[in-house]
């Protein structure tokens, strides 16, 4: 397979495209008021603790990663203003996919005129790239396919941005080529590959479901989050048949790499993740594997 990247030439050496970050005190950090993560308690002891993006730069150094994607860990337009504050005031390049009130289009076009100035970088780039709603936690398994949902989606198109299916269960992940069918216009990225029974379970569906999803051209997918769904022990040989299947289907172009911190810390820490994740791409020609790293991130992304 051949990427068509036709230069690594000039390409940051690797884009995270998977990074979340909490802040649990009332104090919100640079004037924000307090998030409220709704999922966040005492049952998830290593994780109720805020985590912010100072405690990962190191292992991003040391990995050579020389951008990061922001994403959504909590429905509250808090949020959406700590991790724009973020990135536009992060040293290594950043963008962000935010929550959106996206079954209430009138509410969402309120909301981004509300950060229309903050979510411009320093150089007028634009920082807001994504949306993401968790799916996968909300009580409506066919949240997607709400008419009113239908009009928010409709709206990330007009406006450039793109939609971050968190599409964790089969279930899901077999709606994503219908919402990309219904909305054309729309870019559409998977996150984790749809969470493949790595540890056990229907892996025939998921790989059925996955190629229906990459048959939508419109739809992209990220290589993260496998190591909570694998058992312990992992390595980058017990991911590989999974990755080798995203990359059968989607190709090097439509695929990303994303290191899920902090949750990913539940299976491994960010260094295992990280390389685990790259030593998959070991036998990819150089091209396909850079595209996979950072290219199509830049140009998903908009770095």
């Amino acid at each position: 397979m051949t990427s068509d990247v036709s230069s690594a030439e000039n390409l940051p050496r690797a884009i995270d495209t998977h990074v979340h970050l909490w802040h649990l005190e009332q104090d919100g950090p640079h004037g924000h008021p307090p998030v409220s993560y709704s999922w966040l308690g005492p049952q998830q002891p290593l994780l109720n603790r805020t985590y912010p993006i100072t405690e990962l730069r190191p292992h991003l150094q040391a990995a050579d990663v020389d951008g990061i994607v922001l994403v959504q860990a909590a429905s509250d337009p808090a949020e959406v203003g700590l991790l724009l504050h973020t990135a536009r005031h992060l040293d290594l390049p950043a963008r962000v996919t935010a929550w959106l009130p996206l079954e209430d289009r009138e509410a969402t076009v309120a909301l981004l005129a509300e950060i229309d100035e903050l979510r411009r970088g320093p150089d007028g780039s634009d920082l807001l790239r994504g949306v993401r709603h968790p799916i996968h936690d909300d009580p409506n398994p066919r949240w997607m396919l709400r008419p009113d949902v239908a009009r928010g989606l409709d709206l990330l198109a007009e406006q450039g941005l793109i939609w971050e299916a968190v599409a964790e269960r089969l279930d899901l992940l077999e709606l994503v080529p219908e919402v990309a069918r219904r909305h054309p216009g729309l870019t559409i990225v998977l996150d984790h590959l749809g969470k493949p029974p790595i540890a056990g379970g229907d892996a025939g569906r998921w790989r059925d479901l996955l190629a229906a999803a990459a048959a939508e051209p419109a739809v992209l997918a990220k290589i993260s989050g496998l190591g909570t769904v694998s058992a312990p022990g992992w390595n980058s040989e017990t991911w590989q048949p999974f990755v080798d299947h995203a990359l059968v289907t989607f190709g090097p172009d439509r695929l990303m790499v994303g290191g899920d911190w902090p949750v990913a810390l539940l299976a491994g820490d960010y260094p295992r993740t990280w390389s685990t994740t790259t030593d998959t791409l070991a036998g990819l020609a150089a091209l396909d594997r850079q595209a996979i790293l950072s290219g199509n991130a830049v140009r998903i992304y908009g770095f």
